[in-house]
């Protein structure tokens, strides 16, 4: 079973910055994070896969957020820019041993507990 550990939400002013970090306690092949807005059900914002070198992001953050990391140290980092008011989100990082997994809840194995993003206008 591999927990996962996120830091780094807080609150920011629209145009901030703020940067999200995610630690697995054992190896995976893809890690990626979620966001769930009050009333909204939980959304894809983007993953990396380790096994192929590639980041995928949803359209709403291209450009904006920057996922990188750290294999061997199983620790990934959300890089969020130009924060908007509707990115305001309960944050979730997750990963999987799927090496291309999907957008979708089920393709990801394991799960933080979520870490709180807000941004004022």
């Amino acid at each position: 079973q591999v927990q996962l550990v996120e830091s780094g939400g807080g609150l920011v002013q629209a145009g901030g910055s703020l940067r999200l970090s995610c630690t697995a306690s054992g190896r995976t092949y893809t890690m990626g994070w979620f966001r769930q807005a009050p009333g909204n059900e939980r959304e894809y914002v983007g993953r990396i896969s380790w096994s192929v070198g590639i980041t995928n992001y949803v359209d709403s953050v291209k450009g904006r957020f920057t996922i990188s990391g750290d294999n061997g140290k199983n620790t990934v980092h959300l890089q969020m820019n130009n924060l908007k008011p509707e990115d305001t989100a309960v944050y979730y990082c997750a990963a999987t041993l799927r090496p291309v997994p999907g957008v979708r809840l089920i393709d990801y194995d394991y799960w933080g507990q979520g870490t709180q993003v807000t941004v004022s206008s």
